[in-house]
């Protein structure tokens, strides 16, 4: 991996981070999309539900009511 002069990874792809760790630090995790969440999300991007659903569903806490085809 490289940096350019304006600090930009070589390759693109790459990633690099810095960690700290503290004794007393507390991790949570985050759960899943609830359907409150996900109408809202649809509504403002202007896509149908079943889209929504189609791209969220690992992570959805529900089960979709249909699996919304693939667009061409």
């Amino acid at each position: 991996m490289e940096l350019t002069e304006t600090y930009a990874t070589i390759p693109g792809a790459s990633v690099s981070g810095l960690y700290f760790h503290h004794p007393e630090s507390r991790y949570f995790a985050v759960g899943r999309i609830a359907r409150d969440q996900v109408d809202d999300y649809a509504a403002r991007k202007g896509i149908p539900l079943a889209e929504a659903e189609r791209w969220l569903r690992p992570n959805l806490a529900y089960e979709p009511e249909q699996v919304a085809p693939l667009r061409s």
